[in-house]
């Protein structure tokens, strides 16, 4: 859509002739350059003429419009664009340590291991952040960049669905997983860094202990959502007939508990499939995503073709006399 920013500028437009109208012509001397025999024939000495041609007038005002048009900045508007506000910029730690593989979990009616369960609705929760920078962090017995914070969700998606379990170990490096995340996150605004640790067991490999973690991030204002994960009863036949075992019994339900608390986040439990689904959809609920508020209409200012038209058009009119009485000069020379 063609608009004028500055449409009150046409004002100007009437200005060249307001100052026709006000100021009075200028009179021109006119000497006579041809003698004739008769004295009572003879130019007069003064005379009210113009001293511009119709056509030079004409091309005066025309450049004069064009430059009064340039002046109100025409511009070329292109269609109405949605454009997300910058939102958090959140870290994705996940447990890849060999218990990860225990399979307590299920995916339908088929039973799944927790870390396949954390792929499958991790990857739907990471692609509904739209407007977030998001990272992934891999953690075994030691801990990994996997994935940079980036607004590329689908990538990040990508990257935990090719993930395996074993990728950074066998253990489990809680500690240095936190201390990671947070020095990742320390370049971003202070109210905007979040982190979700998904973890299985209890700190037991890394350089950092939990604790020392824990105060990093409070340091740092990192929030951080911790989920255990785990059944906590499971059938299991033996010898002597089925019994219930509890195959979260090394989840270090307090540590992970503490942490969440003390950073301002908070603890969740996973235990089946859907109580994981829901987990995310909590956290979506405390740290919304961001929304499209504002709309953004491309601009494209085109003031320049009238500006150049009145420059050319000026040109044109203080080359043609000079040109003429070249042309002239030269005729009566030969």
């Amino acid at each position: 859509m063609f608009e004028l920013a500055w449409p009150w500028m046409l004002l100007a437009m009437p200005l060249p002739l307001l100052v026709a109208l006000l100021l009075p012509r200028a009179r021109q001397s006119i000497s006579a350059a041809l003698r004739l025999p008769h004295g009572g024939l003879h130019w007069p000495d003064t005379a009210r003429v113009s001293p511009v041609s119709n056509w030079r007038r004409a091309l005066a005002l025309l450049a004069w419009c064009l430059l009064v048009l340039a002046a109100t900045r025409p511009q070329w508007l292109g269609e109405p664009e949605d454009v997300p506000r910058s939102g958090r910029d959140l870290l994705l730690a996940v447990d890849t340590s060999g218990s990860m593989s225990i399979q307590d979990m299920q995916i339908g009616n088929t039973a799944a291991d927790r870390f396949s369960t954390v792929q499958m609705i991790a990857s739907d929760f990471i692609e509904r952040r739209a407007g977030d920078r998001v990272g992934l962090v891999l953690f075994g017995s030691r801990a990994y960049l996997l994935t940079p914070l980036t607004f590329d969700l689908k990538t990040v998606a990508k990257q935990l669905d090719e993930s395996e379990i074993g990728l950074a170990g066998r253990e489990t490096a809680i500690g240095d997983a936190v201390g990671l995340s947070v020095k990742r996150l320390l370049e971003r605004p202070q109210d905007q860094r979040v982190l979700i640790l998904l973890t299985d067991g209890v700190n037991n490999a890394g350089a950092l202990d939990p604790q020392k973690a824990i105060e990093l991030a409070v340091a740092n204002k990192v929030r951080i959502y911790t989920v255990g994960i785990g059944a906590e009863a499971v059938s299991v036949d033996s010898l002597f007939g089925s019994r219930m075992i509890n195959p979260s019994a090394d989840l270090d339900v307090a540590m992970l508990t503490e942490m969440a608390d003390k950073t301002g986040g908070r603890f969740f439990r996973a235990r089946d499939t859907a109580e994981l689904a829901g987990i995310y959809r909590e956290i979506d609920k405390l740290e919304p995503v961001a929304e499209n508020a504002e709309t953004l209409r491309p601009v494209e200012e085109i003031y320049i073709m009238p500006l150049a038209g009145s420059m050319l058009i000026t040109l044109l009119a203080v080359l043609l006399p000079w040109l003429r009485a070249r042309r002239l000069h030269e005729i009566v020379a030969t």
